[in-house]
């Protein structure tokens, strides 16, 4: 499982040859895509003319409902709902604000996604939230930035509830949040957890 952060929270993911985009926005895109993921409809999550760019006839989307409403092909997912295949699982999971009014309850969804033997949780834009303490996972990757979705220091708190392995901050450098918020959160979760950080270069 190799992963390519594009940058805020675009993400490339080759599993055993295939091609996975998340949350399509920041980035350059020049491989064609077998499977898409969209976690909500805002403009920083789902940019359509890089679907255009990476989408083809056999490409799979998968997407909140809130998108797929809006995208021809796609399928829409609720939390609790997967989609297998002979290469990957993809099951929705929960992604909301707690205490801000920008990411509703069950406007949008994170994803878990296994394939390789491995675990990998995108949140979404979410708070901490109840359901993640349910999880069990090798990769997480999580928001930092605050203002919209947790800070890094949440996010650290988020780390110990999905028991992450490793864990990569995302949703900075863009719009909201800086390098600062990521590497404040590779301090805390070092300092608190026997998880190991990641910081990506984009691209």
């Amino acid at each position: 499982m190799e992963l390519t952060w594009l940058g805020h929270a675009s993400f490339k993911i080759n599993v055993t040859g295939k091609i996975i985009y998340i949350d399509p926005y920041a980035g350059d895109y020049g491989e064609k895509a077998d499977l898409i993921l969209i976690s909500h409809d805002h403009f920083d999550h789902f940019a359509q003319e890089k679907i255009k760019m990476i989408r083809n006839d056999q490409t799979k989307i998968l997407a909140s409902r809130s998108v797929a409403s809006q995208l021809d092909g796609a399928k829409a997912m609720a939390p609790g709902e997967a989609e297998k295949d002979g290469w990957i699982t993809v099951r929705a999971v929960a992604a909301y604000n707690t205490n801000k009014k920008f990411h509703p309850k069950d406007a949008g969804i994170g994803f878990m996604i296994e394939a390789e033997n491995k675990k990998l949780y995108f949140a979404g834009d979410t708070d901490v939230i109840p359901e993640m303490d349910a999880m069990q996972v090798d990769i997480a990757l999580l928001p930092v930035s605050g203002t919209y979705v947790m800070t890094a220091r949440e996010a650290a708190e988020a780390v110990k509830k999905v028991k992450a392995k490793i864990a990569v901050p995302m949703h900075y450098n863009k719009i909201v949040g800086t390098e600062d918020d990521a590497q404040e959160f590779k301090e805390l979760v070092e300092h608190q957890t026997k998880a190991q950080v990641i910081i990506l270069k984009e691209g």
